[in-house]
């Protein structure tokens, strides 16, 4: 298979498919290793996030990270509807949500202290510590009212988002899995950002489903065990500024880690910035708070409401929260 050639890139039975080389998750497997893989890389996504917020830099980096990990992670799942990563701590950035819908849409803000964070100290510590202090992450799929939702939990344990996502496999899933996790923020001047680029590389070492016991499958499980740990090395040797470049197509890194593995190469899943939020559902909103409680939010005569996600403000004057409320009589 040529890495440079879209058509060669398919896998068996399937259609030649075309290159994506930014906001895309791209999946594969390794036969030698019995390996689940995605590949994610965000660019202009990221962008259209984070530039309306004002971030300082390390806040939108972590917000990058965090978009990017939920991008590979709700990549490995079978749903419809949306997946959700959240994390609640004590540090200077109390609270970061981002989430993806099965059609690819992403979203996600970062709520910071300014003044905590000046204070925060060196960044050695690394930026879960630092940043996001003690705490939790959590995972939810959301796939309507009509069915039970999923959540993981785990604590903010380690000195990355990354280290998170392992102890969590470790300890909730029982399923070997290695996570790479590199982000980088873009800034003015003055040091806000105005956007940033992620990627994410995961391997998932599938449990085989023939029966055990039998010294070939002693030795089959030896095999694959080996192939495991020598994906794991290969996929340690990817540098930051391989998987963040736009000049190089995620077949191409993949091609280069992975093609003495049997690299089996899926059709890609473009992403894109995608909020949720509409003047209709704003008006829903309100309808639901009693009228004298919204009176305070009034400025000039006008209540104005803003999505955290995306920034848009949706203004009402006296005469549209009078048909709001006339609604809900």
């Amino acid at each position: 298979m040529s890495p440079t050639d879209p058509t060669s890139l398919h896998s068996a039975g399937q259609a030649p498919f075309a290159v994506v080389r930014d906001d895309v998750v791209q999946p594969f497997q390794l036969d030698s290793a019995r390996v689940r893989g995605r590949f994610v890389r965000l660019g202009p996504a990221l962008g259209s996030i984070i530039a309306p917020h004002g971030y300082p830099v390390e806040v939108a980096t972590l917000l990058a990270e965090g978009i990017t990990m939920a991008s590979a992670l709700a990549s490995g799942l079978k749903y419809d509807g949306i997946f959700t990563l959240q994390t609640r701590g004590d540090g200077p950035v109390p609270t970061m949500i981002t989430d993806v819908t099965s059609d690819g849409g992403l979203r996600g803000y970062a709520r910071f202290d300014a003044a905590r964070l000046k204070d925060a100290g060196a960044a050695a510590h690394g930026p879960v510590p630092r940043l996001l202090g003690a705490g939790h992450m959590a995972f939810t799929v959301d796939q309507g009212p009509d069915t039970e939702r999923y959540q993981g939990i785990t604590e903010l344990t380690g000195a990355t988002l990354a280290d998170c996502a392992h102890n969590y496999f470790r300890r909730s899933e029982q399923l070997e899995t290695a996570f790479m996790l590199f982000a980088e923020a873009q800034a003015d001047g003055s040091g806000v950002a105005l956007g940033a680029r992620g990627g994410a590389l995961m391997l998932q070492h599938l449990p085989t489903d023939s029966p055990s016991g039998s010294a070939e499958s002693r030795d089959r499980d030896e095999d694959e065990d080996e192939a495991w740990r020598r994906a794991v090395i290969l996929m340690s040797t990817l540098s930051p500024n391989e998987m963040l470049d736009p000049g190089l197509a995620p077949t191409d890194i993949l091609y280069r880690l992975f093609h003495q593995e049997g690299l089996r190469i899926y059709p890609p899943k473009t992403l894109a910035q995608e909020c949720r939020c509409s003047r209709q559902k704003v008006t829903d909103t309100l309808r639901m708070i009693p009228r004298d409680e919204i009176a305070e939010m009034s400025e000039d005569g006008v209540v104005t409401v803003t999505c955290e996600f995306c920034k848009s403000a949706y203004a009402f004057d006296t005469a549209q929260m009078d048909a709001v409320y006339a609604e809900r009589a």
